[in-house]
Order: C-alpha cells, then sequence, then structure tokens
C-alpha cells in the first residue's frame, strides 16, 4: 500500500511539473518557431537556419501526406506516388525558403481547411470513398447472386440432359431386347436448349463484371478529378484572402487587434478609449453571436441530402450482402434428387390358342424373352463445373471512413467563423506593417462612425427642443 501511495504521489508531481514547467516551454518553443517562420528576412544565420530546417520538416509532411493520398485514396502506383511526392515536396521547399508569401499562403489553408472549400473537399472525399470501394462492393454481391442462379439453371438443365440420356439408353436397351423399334421424342432440343442458357447466363455474368469495373474506373477518374479541383480551389480562396488582406484596408478589417489596443491606449481622449464599439470582434474570442448561429444551423441543415446520400449507399451494400450470403447458402444447401429407374420386359405367347378355346382347355403359355434392368442417377440443381462465389462482407472501413469524413465537414460548419478569425490571425503576423495599417484605417473609421453617431443625436436634440418651443 506504502509503494502504491509513493508511485501516486511520483506520478501527480510529475504531471504538476509537466503542467507548470514543460507545457509553457513548448508553448515558448512554437511561439519562437512561429515568430522566425513568419519573418520575411530572417536576422541572423541561426534564424535562417531555423526556417530553412521548418520548411525542410513542413515539406516532408506534406510529401508523406501527399505519398499516402495518392497510393490510398487516388490508387495511383507506387512508382508515380514517389513521383509526384517527391515534386510537391521539392517545390514546396522551394516556395517556402524562396517567397514569405507563400509561407503565408500555405500557412492560411490550413484554416481555409473549416471554411465552405474545406467542407466540400470533405463531402468529395467521402464520397470517393464510397464509390471506390462501397460501389463495387454492392455490384460484386449482385454478381454473386446472379453466379448463384446460373449455377443453378446449369444445373438443373443439365440434370435433365442427363436424365434425357438415361432414358434413351432405356430405350435403346428395351428396343434391342424386345426387337421392336422404341423411340423417345423430346419437345425441344436440350442440347440447343442448354448451349443457349450458358451463353445467356454467361453474358449477364460478363456484363456486370463489365459494369463493376466501369463503375469503379469511373469512380476512381471522378474522385482523381475532383480532388484536384477541390485542391485548386481550397488554394485559390486562400490566395483571395491573402489579396484582400494586402490589397483591400476595408476586407475583413473588424478585428480587435494588438495595433488596435496601442492606438486606443494612446488616444486615451478619444471616446473609443472608454467604450470599444459593438462592431469589432475579437480575434480570440469563442463566442458566437445569434446571427452566426443562425447561419451555422441553417447550413448543417443543407448537410442533409449528402448524409442521406451516404446511408442510402451503405445500406445499399448491406442489403445486397444479404441477398448474396442467403442465396449462396440456399444454393449450396439443395439436396440431389436419387432417381432410380426399373424396367422389366416379360413377353409371352400361346400356339393355337383357338384349339384350346373350342375344347376348353387352358392354353398354354411360352415365354418368348425376358429382359430386366435398373438405371440409377442423381438430379443436381447446381453444377459441379459452376463455382459459387462467396458474399462480400460490407465494406465497413469505408462507411467509418466517409461518415468520419462527414462529420469533420459537418464541424466546418461551425468552425468557419473561427477558421476566419484564425486567418486573419496568421495574416497579420506574418504582414505586421500591413496590419498596423489596417489597425489605423478601422480606428479612423470607427472614429468617424462615433462622431457622425453624436452629431446626429445633437441635431435629433435640438430638433425636440425645438418641437416642444413651439406654442
Amino acid at each position: 500500500m506504502k509503494n502504491l501511495q509513493r508511485t501516486e504521489e511520483q506520478l501527480v508531481r510529475m504531471r504538476r511539473w509537466l503542467w507548470h514547467s514543460g507545457l509553457p516551454k513548448a508553448q515558448a518553443l512554437l511561439l519562437a518557431a512561429w515568430e522566425v517562420y513568419s519573418k520575411p528576412v530572417p536576422a541572423s544565420c541561426g534564424q535562417l537556419l531555423i526556417q530553412l530546417l521548418l520548411c525542410a520538416l513542413i515539406s516532408g509532411a506534406a510529401g508523406g501526406l501527399a505519398y499516402n493520398w495518392l497510393t490510398v485514396s487516388l490508387v495511383y502506383s507506387v512508382r508515380t506516388s514517389v513521383t509526384g511526392a517527391m515534386a510537391c515536396g521539392f517545390l514546396l521547399f522551394l516556395a517556402l525558403g524562396l517567397v514569405h508569401p507563400a509561407r503565408c499562403l500555405l500557412a492560411i489553408t490550413v484554416p481555409t481547411l473549416g471554411t465552405r472549400q474545406g467542407r466540400r473537399l470533405l463531402l468529395s472525399s467521402g464520397f470517393a470513398e464510397l464509390a471506390t470501394h462501397v460501389v463495387p462492393n454492392i455490384l460484386a454481391n449482385v454478381g454473386a447472386t446472379t453466379q448463384v442462379l446460373r449455377c443453378v439453371a446449369q444445373g438443373s438443365l443439365e440434370s435433365l440432359l442427363n436424365s434425357t440420356h438415361q432414358l434413351e439408353a432405356a430405350t435403346v436397351a428395351l428396343d434391342q431386347a424386345a426387337g421392336r423399334g422404341l423411340t423417345l421424342e423430346t419437345t425441344s432440343n436440350c442440347s440447343a436448349l442448354y448451349l443457349q442458357m450458358l451463353v445467356a447466363t454467361q453474358r449477364v455474368y460478363e456484363d456486370v463484371s463489365a459494369l463493376e469495373a466501369l463503375v469503379r474506373g469511373l469512380a476512381l477518374g471522378t474522385s482523381r478529378v475532383l480532388a484536384g479541383i477541390f485542391i485548386l480551389s481550397l488554394l485559390s480562396e486562400s490566395t483571395w484572402y491573402l489579396k484582400g488582406y494586402l490589397t483591400n484596408l476595408q476586407f475583413d478589417n473588424l478585428y480587435h487587434s494588438k495595433q488596435l489596443e496601442q492606438l486606443l491606449r494612446e488616444n486615451q481622449d478619444s471616446p473609443l478609449a472608454a467604450s470599444p464599439p459593438a462592431l469589432v470582434l475579437r480575434t480570440t474570442g469563442l463566442k458566437l453571436s445569434r446571427a452566426e448561429i443562425f447561419h451555422c444551423l441553417f447550413r448543417l441543415a443543407f448537410l442533409g441530402m449528402p448524409l442521406g446520400a451516404m446511408a442510402v449507399i451503405v445500406a445499399a451494400d448491406y442489403v445486397a450482402f444479404l441477398l448474396a450470403r442467403m442465396a449462396v447458402d440456399w444454393a449450396q444447401k439443395l439436396p440431389t434428387l436419387p432417381i432410380h429407374l426399373s424396367i422389366k420386359y416379360d413377353a409371352k405367347y400361346t400356339v393355337l390358342a383357338f384349339v384350346s378355346f373350342i375344347f376348353n382347355q387352358p392354353s398354354e403359355e411360352r415365354s418368348s424373352d425376358t429382359y430386366q434392368d435398373s438405371y440409377k442417377w442423381e438430379l443436381r440443381f447446381t453444377s459441379a463445373s459452376c463455382q459459387l462465389h462467396s458474399a462480400h462482407p460490407p465494406q465497413y472501413t469505408a462507411a467509418l471512413a466517409a461518415g468520419t469524413l462527414f462529420l469533420f465537414a459537418s464541424a466546418t460548419v461551425f468552425l468557419e467563423t473561427y477558421a476566419r478569425r484564425l486567418g486573419h490571425r496568421v495574416a497579420a503576423s506574418f504582414f505586421q506593417a500591413r496590419e498596423e495599417q489596417r489597425a489605423r484605417y478601422l480606428f479612423a473609421r470607427l472614429h468617424r462612425s462615433h462622431q457622425k453617431r453624436q452629431v446626429e443625436s445633437i441635431h435629433a436634440r435640438v430638433s425636440s427642443c425645438s418641437h416642444s418651443l413651439v406654442p
């Protein structure tokens, strides 16, 4: 017990040490690394090396993610994926190391994933996952069901042909024994029917296989094209935001930044210092207004349609698996029917039967020939030459991945506002001089707005007083 108490005390002390010393140090280290990364020109060789090291780490991580994305999601070959990942990492390293706005653009792209373009990218990735793995699995189960029908039809016709051959053999043997021309007639050509059945079932199976390959190829090609389109749109939206931030002082300029706080402290005589206007948003604020919550719920309602489509695809996969498994189990449990045909032929004749009839004497019967034989065969409802395909289980992994992507897409509805605020903070940290200009412009704009409201209130008071003095 004492040892357990000592161990618990040591764990508590270690936890406190990590919380009070480890986390602040890690936070300070991250802030220092971010300050070096966001600088347009390093101040020393050490900062230059740190900046290049950070660019190399980011490029390597991006190359690894690109390789995994190309091989797993877009199903490219290993050689193509390695080439694309290496090219992506090398070009990204050059862009990050040489171009300061490129570093800002990449940093803004991360919070942009929480906006509308990121939501579209996540939804398209979810549908691509379903189209690449679940839809072909549905068609494979449909093919397994059609294979059951093919095997049952082929086995039934083979049993019919076998029965016909057995009856023909019995007829020939009886004909030879009796010495009479016995024939067995069938109303149709069983061999031709058997060949037609084989051709028809093989054609259906080939059509289903071709449809499965076509759907798989279309889904893969569509996912590749959509992935490229949404990546370009993601970069274009980040570029649009950075361009608006650098060229337009009014663009997304409603944030309570450090520069604005400094201006308010420098202008203590301004009425804005006492009560900042409500139009200014706090960059780090987590509270959403009613209008923002209403817009989030409104956008969330539109996600019901893709959710329903995903649910239908997943349910169809499960239903197709159940039907295929039931069909395969039913075909495997079909019994064989044994058939036993016994033929007994006994021919007798009498000599001068009319004489015996006249004298009322029994006629003497003599046996001319006797034939007896038996034939045994089995009726099989499945063909031994037709192999049944096992049912493919539902793609739970793909469904889980699509559901996770949908949850992330739903979360971006509420994170979009915070993503905008974070994007502003990222741009402000990279371009501090521009942020000071924007803060001065916002301060002047708010000051003019406050003066205008004061003038309007004075005019309203004067007009009310004049109306009260009129008899």
